[in-house]
């Protein structure tokens, strides 16, 4: 039986040690960070996993009925003619509604949802090509200030972004979520379609732009909301900030208009890839036997482009930007290179704001730390509460070929703590909560150290002693 055990800088949480793991390359030393075919996303009480053509979900340290209760295999209906696999993953959750379901990301430009059950929910093609990254993000509406909320999934592809409002995939949930429980009681199953280009709930609307004007990007994200030119000051569109790193220009960024009026080489790319694409995939099936193919649907047309104005870029070679991760409010994103260098952005003012050496192959996270915790007031009650202004925005750094995990304080502050960690470890956050209330306890933001040799998750501890 697994039980908790804590030191001065991190608390084990749980321990996803199992057979099952053995399907998704488990077995020999570093294979959670070794294979570049594995990719996995956190939840509070559940890991996923996915492998090539397999999903894994795990729960682990609860109880929860909003978490898997065993090991749930899940083996998508994927392409063989096209040798499509899964090549990203994230979990969604809507808490409103108790709705948790996985999203998955393949070589072939769809997203896949699933239930925890691993029951099929919806496919959709978001563009042709490799989905290298799904991030979920939002900010919510702050009582003392005109800020508006803002929830979304973002997809990332190869000089690429897309973009989903959180409102419409829960809708889709919702309904899905009805649905089910309709026909739990009515013990009526209805026939379900197969996992073709659109099923079954129809097309969700989303936004998509092309960001390659200074080259392929090996990752983005969409920032925030900007204002709009001068020169369209009373245009009722909304506009957004995306920031994109890749191997000519370390940082780029972008505005990003809801119009589809778009460049010529957005107009040339909407129309040459999918007829590339297009022709690739006929050509294949002449030498496919027909008996081999499932029956699809008729393939869906990709979304043309939406406007992306280019803002400035950091080109600096040999150096390449590879991965990037925003803090909270979006504002600091923090981006590794190819040089072990790490760049602080502020992504407002586009200024590199810090920068750290000497950490190849690193990964960095935004966690919240108690740092400017009042001890007095918490030492007169032994109920004390910590408060989001109690925190103090961090950034941890895992510097896997030192073995250790830094934790920095933001955005010019001192290192606050250097954590040990396994050779084959990795650390994770939790993904983003739809619809949490600002008037509950404030869930500050952490970060989880996964140890793929041993299987335990360790949470890194919030408070300095």
């Amino acid at each position: 039986m697994w039980r908790q055990k804590q030191s001065s800088s991190s608390t084990e949480v749980g321990c996803i040690a199992c057979e099952e793991l053995s399907l998704v390359g488990a077995g020999k030393e570093g294979w959670l960070v070794e294979d570049p075919n594995l990719v996995c996303a956190l939840d509070t009480h559940a890991l996923a996993l996915a492998h090539n053509s397999l999903i894994l979900l795990l729960g682990f340290g609860s109880s929860s009925s909003s978490s898997p209760d065993s090991r749930v295999n899940i083996r998508p209906d994927l392409s063989p003619i096209e040798s499509e696999h899964i090549t990203a993953i994230e979990w969604l959750v809507f808490e409103d509604y108790d709705i948790r379901v996985v999203v998955a990301g393949t070589s072939s430009g769809y997203l896949l949802f699933y239930s925890l059950l691993g029951h099929f929910i919806h496919k959709q093609m978001i563009h042709p090509g490799r989905i290298l990254k799904l991030r979920v993000r939002g900010t919510k509406r702050d009582l003392t200030q005109d800020t508006a909320s803002s929830e979304e999934v973002c997809v990332v592809m190869p000089g690429i972004v897309a973009r989903f409002d959180g409102s419409h995939i829960q809708s889709m949930l919702r309904q899905w979520f009805e649905e089910t429980h309709t026909q739990y009681w009515d013990q009526k199953p209805r026939k379900r379609g197969s996992e073709g280009p659109e099923t079954p709930y129809g097309r969700l609307p989303f936004q998509l732009w092309n960001v390659s004007k200074y080259g392929t990007c090996a990752d983005a994200a969409i920032t925030g909301i900007m204002p709009p030119p001068l020169m369209e000051l009373q245009s009722s569109q909304r506009y957004y900030s995306a920031v994109a790193v890749g191997e000519d220009a370390v940082v780029s960024a972008f505005r990003l208009s809801e119009d589809k009026s778009r460049s010529l080489v957005g107009a040339i790319l909407s129309k040459v890839v999918p007829a590339t694409f297009s022709t690739i995939a006929s050509v294949s099936r002449m030498f496919w036997r027909s008996e081999q193919m499932s029956p699809r649907k008729s393939e869906v047309k990709p979304q043309s482009f939406a406007r992306a104005s280019p803002l400035t870029c950091l080109k600096d070679h040999p150096r390449k930007g590879e991965k990037l991760t925003l803090s909270p409010s979006g504002t600091l994103a923090a981006i590794t290179d190819s040089l072990g260098r790490i760049l602080l952005l502020d992504t407002q003012a586009l200024v590199v704001v810090r920068l750290w050496k000497g950490y190849r192959d690193a990964s960095c996270l935004f966690m919240e730390m108690l740092v400017k915790r009042d001890t007095a007031a918490a030492s007169s009650s032994n109920y004390y509460e910590p408060v989001k202004s109690d925190y103090c925005l961090c950034l941890a750094i895992h510097a896997p070929r030192k073995g250790i995990v830094e934790i920095w304080q933001m955005r010019t502050g001192p290192r606050l703590r250097i954590i040990q960690c396994a050779k084959g470890a990795k650390i994770l956050q939790p993904t983003y909560r739809f619809g949490s209330s600002m008037t509950s306890p404030y869930v500050p933001l952490e970060v989880f150290l996964l140890n793929g040799d041993s299987g335990q998750i360790s949470v890194l501890n919030r408070t300095l002693n």
